[in-house]
């Protein structure tokens, strides 16, 4: 597995970080009874020069709709673990996004079930249009 330092080695990147929502996703029916935050980073890779260029939003990827997909994911459907969730996000912005390459979603969950002094569990995933 690349790591993000790795990825973007000859690649632009667009940066959405700290994205956060209230949803259900988790293994026990508490936590899916129950809103809990979750916290979700992307890192677009993608080839920014024409956009860079041209100043136009038609040639990038548009900040907004990649938000309010990631916002419809993780508030709709409850799932069991934050993986599948992520790979919903995943899956759907290289649908709707043909300029991405390669992606990485992480997704914090601040509020995941451990009694002692801890700051939340996070997942990574990386994803890319043709995988090898």
């Amino acid at each position: 597995m690349q790591t993000s330092q790795e990825l973007s080695l000859g690649k632009d990147v667009i940066l959405l970080n700290g994205m956060e929502f209230m949803g259900r996703h988790g293994c026990s029916e508490e936590e899916r009874k129950h809103l809990q935050p979750f916290i979700v980073d992307a890192e677009l890779y993608l080839d920014l020069s024409k956009s860079g260029k041209s100043d136009s939003l038609a040639d990038t990827v548009d900040y907004v709709q990649v938000f309010n997909i990631v916002k419809q994911i993780v508030t709709s459907t409850s799932r069991n673990l934050i993986e599948a969730v992520a790979e919903d996000i995943s899956q759907s912005l290289l649908k709707q996004f043909i300029q991405i390459e390669i992606l990485k979603i992480t997704i914090h969950k601040p509020a995941a079930p451990i009694a002692d002094t801890f700051n939340g569990a996070a997942i990574s995933i990386v994803r890319s249009r043709n995988p090898n």
